[in-house]
């Protein structure tokens, strides 16, 4: 089979065994340090990725992804602005609600949160709250008939309830202010006694922050006729808050705009920040390992200069010698990159097992579930970015090479050969 000369000679001097061993040690150093960059790249990217992808599946299943809440009172038209909303094209589903702040008792125990008071019927169409409830039948439950309420894990641990349990719910009144002195009329809050008819476990802050009641209870205690705000779900969660802001414009209302990016954002921020970090970070990583190429084909340089002198003198040129040692350290770089991309994607998908081994033997969790919303180190492989780093660090020990290739095109042959005789 014919193949070009410089490749030829390029191969063998790569495969070649070297005269001095530190070459050969200095060889092999930076093989090992473009797959061990390429590696550890992989699986950091795939493991930001994981959260990422943890954090739509997860998180984003029980927080609305967009919202619109009538800033005075409840929305005159319900019906209407539900139809409003929902013919957007970006909107998948709709559901009304209405959110008020209230104080749950038992006993001596309190606990101030934000109560969500939901339509069971069409929640379904925005959140997926209903599969984190430990107990099913909970959300059957939640109807206008009884005062039932369902509440966060971290929230019933305080309370110390259970589902069967009964507690109170506090809810303040307005203040009224007598004209002629100006001073505040404080009134005693609404107290209203609710049994908890299931617990949801989702992680993080949720769990503590937020119980569900249904809507009509709440209607009945803020003496509201409507929802006071409409929670909808959209086919790209990225514009979320674009999307949000183009349907309240076309609404008749005077509304807070709201979506995930201003509640749960900064998770996103710190996931996309991070990933930004570590890809120069460890690409930098991966250059270092890329220099020992440079040292390599320099010291090889040095040693093959008689044979450059004889291939100069049959007639090779410059731009032949060049490629000889563009492929002796492309050569390098493409096992480092290879083996790198194979040790990556074998780590990268059984990382979250490795690492629920490692929390066994140290008897000890990297994430907390109450601060985080999730409790295990998850990992995603993007193949566009694995084969993407790979060839970036191919990339990277091609150019390596280009400096000891110019070099080696440079040597006169009259001197290299007349010195050996």
């Amino acid at each position: 089979m014919f193949r070009p000369l410089s490749l030829f000679v390029g191969l063998r001097y790569s495969r070649a065994k070297h005269k001095n061993k530190f070459v050969s040690f200095i060889s092999i150093a930076s093989i090992l340090g473009i797959s061990l960059g390429v590696m550890v790249l992989i699986v950091g990217l795939s493991t930001m990725n994981g959260f990422e992808k943890t954090l739509r599946d997860e998180l984003l299943s029980v927080i609305p992804q967009g919202e619109l809440e009538v800033v005075n009172g409840s929305f005159k038209n319900i019906k209407e602005s539900l139809l409003q909303v929902q013919s957007n094209p970006h909107v998948l589903g709709v559901s009304p609600y209405i959110a008020l702040n209230g104080i749950l008792k038992k006993d001596l125990a309190i606990q101030a949160l934000q109560i969500r008071a939901i339509a069971p019927k069409t929640e379904s169409n925005v959140t997926n709250i209903e599969r984190y409830i430990k107990n099913p039948k909970g959300w059957k439950l939640l109807n206008s008939t009884q005062n039932n309420i369902i509440l966060g894990s971290i929230v019933a641990k305080r309370l110390g309830v259970k589902a069967g349990d009964h507690l109170s719910l506090l809810i303040p009144k307005k203040p009224s202010f007598t004209s002629k002195t100006s001073v505040t009329n404080f009134k005693q809050p609404h107290e209203i006694s609710f049994k908890v008819v299931g617990i949801f476990s989702m992680g993080g802050q949720v769990d503590s922050t937020m119980a569900f009641i249904d809507i009509d209870i709440a209607k009945n205690l803020l003496k509201l006729h409507s929802a006071n705000g409409i929670a909808f779900k959209v086919d790209e969660i990225l514009q979320a808050d674009n999307i949000a802001r183009k349907i309240a414009y076309q609404i008749n209302e005077y509304l807070y705009i709201k979506s995930w990016i201003t509640s749960q954002g900064y998770l996103y921020q710190d996931i996309q920040m991070v990933k930004s970090l570590m890809y120069i970070i460890l690409l930098l990583v991966i250059a270092v390992a890329c220099f020992n190429i440079v040292s390599t084909l320099v010291m090889a340089v040095n040693e093959k200069r008689g044979d450059i002198a004889i291939l100069k003198t049959m007639g090779a040129g410059k731009w032949s010698l060049r490629i000889i040692f563009v492929v002796q350290g492309a050569f390098n770089g493409f096992i480092g990159s290879i083996l790198g991309l194979v040790l990556g994607v074998v780590v990268a998908s059984e990382f979250t097992q490795w690492m629920k081994m490692i929390e066994k033997i140290i008897g000890h969790k990297f994430l907390n579930s109450d601060i985080y919303f999730i409790d295990f180190l998850p990992s995603s492989i993007n193949y566009h970015q694995v084969f993407f780093v790979a060839l970036l660090a191919f990339i990277m020990s091609v150019l390596a090479t280009l400096y000891p290739a110019w070099r080696a095109s440079n040597i006169l042959p009259a001197p290299e050969l007349g010195s050996r005789h």
